[in-house]
């Protein structure tokens, strides 16, 4: 498989070939050079990368770690990835079809690298970058493609249809790094998970084990998500220019075809952290009317962590509440969310949250 938008280089061929001659279950993948789009200039990548990713399946390029680069006494020698780009390799064709094809159920573009990784991995396969390959490739600015449903909303269907059928319970961190994902539509995966099963694959627990043990599986494996709710208001982030951290505040409850925005979903941890993607709700400060921030997560800091008690949602080390009262005096300057001393009474304390 070659994109379109490719030029190979001198002998690219033979050590991909040889290496599927060798084994074929093998899946092989040329060093990637850039060509830049707009002048055509080829500039050479390096050659200690290998594929990766996060939790949101989000490709991304590693550099190998110096015990994996000790340990290459041949600069030459295959590199195995725990995942492939997806637009370059070679594939022996009779354990493609083994193997299943492609999904076909995915749209358009995008998240097709990783379903065809994991099960390459997980069914008794493996991956490889040859140094001694290389194709160049244009990256461009946009997709040339139509997305009807939006880019981004394709993407979530396909990496939803791959943690689904691939990542079993460990999908839950997938959905914790992209609340968008639920309630969207991934259509009907029974017969890759059908395949799955005649193909007697390994569990993805295996694949973490043995195949990308560099990728940390989070502490909050018990995470559920959702809105937390005042009446109509909700708790949600907001970006702010020159500001590196969003800030915290109460906006109108939202949702999008049926699906709480982005901004407003929350996770609550196994570690009792109130979490949005990398930031979690904390304070500077323990005293009273102190400003509920979002910092960066971290599981040993003890002012990131909170219970729900009763309709309160109580911060640990303080023993304070959260309160929305200076969120709804309707002064710009101070619309922020505090700690202050629990209340019963107190209706700017009281919250509706997804978890118990």
């Amino acid at each position: 498989f070659l994109d379109s938008h490719c030029e190979v280089n001198k002998d690219w061929l033979p050590p991909l070939l040889q290496r599927i001659k060798q084994d074929s279950t093998r899946v092989v993948s040329p060093v990637i050079d850039i060509i830049n789009m707009d002048s055509f200039a080829y500039v050479a990548a390096s050659a200690d990368l290998r594929g990766g990713f996060d939790w949101s399946l989000h490709f991304k390029w590693e550099q190998l770690s110096p015990d994996q680069k000790a340990r290459r006494l041949d600069p030459t020698q295959p590199i195995k990835t725990p995942i492939i780009a997806g637009g370059l390799f070679v594939i022996d064709r009779s354990w493609f079809n083994h193997l299943g094809k492609y999904d076909t159920a995915m749209d358009i573009w995008g998240g097709e690298n990783f379903e065809i990784s994991f099960r390459v991995w997980q069914c008794g396969g493996s991956l490889e970058i040859l140094p001694c390959s290389r194709v160049g490739h244009v990256f461009r600015k946009k997709h040339p493609y139509i997305f009807p449903d939006g880019n981004a909303n394709t993407y979530i269907k396909n990496t939803r249809r791959t943690a689904e059928v691939w990542m079993d319970d460990f999908r839950l961190f997938y959905y914790s790094a992209r609340p968008a994902a639920r309630g969207k539509s991934y259509g009907d995966i029974r017969g890759r998970v059908e395949l799955r099963k005649k193909l007697k694959c390994k569990s993805f627990k295996w694949y973490l084990d043995n195949v990308y043990p560099e990728l940390k599986v989070p502490d909050d494996s018990d995470s559920r998500s959702g809105v937390i709710r005042q009446r109509q208001n909700c708790l949600e982030s907001q970006k702010v220019d020159g500001q590196e951290t969003p800030i915290l505040t109460l906006a109108p409850c939202a949702r999008t075809e049926g699906v709480p925005t982005t901004s407003q979903e929350w996770v609550y941890t196994h570690g009792q952290q109130i979490r949005q993607k990398q930031h979690c709700l904390s304070v500077s400060t323990t005293f009273p009317a102190s400003q509920v921030l979002m910092l960066p997560c971290n599981m040993a800091d003890g002012k990131q962590r909170w219970q729900k008690s009763g309709t309160h949602l109580e911060h640990l080390v303080s023993r304070f509440c959260l309160d929305s009262e200076m969120a709804l005096d309707g002064m710009d300057s101070s619309r922020m969310l505090v700690i202050s001393p629990c209340e019963l009474s107190a209706y700017t304390q009281r919250w509706e949250v997804p978890f118990s």
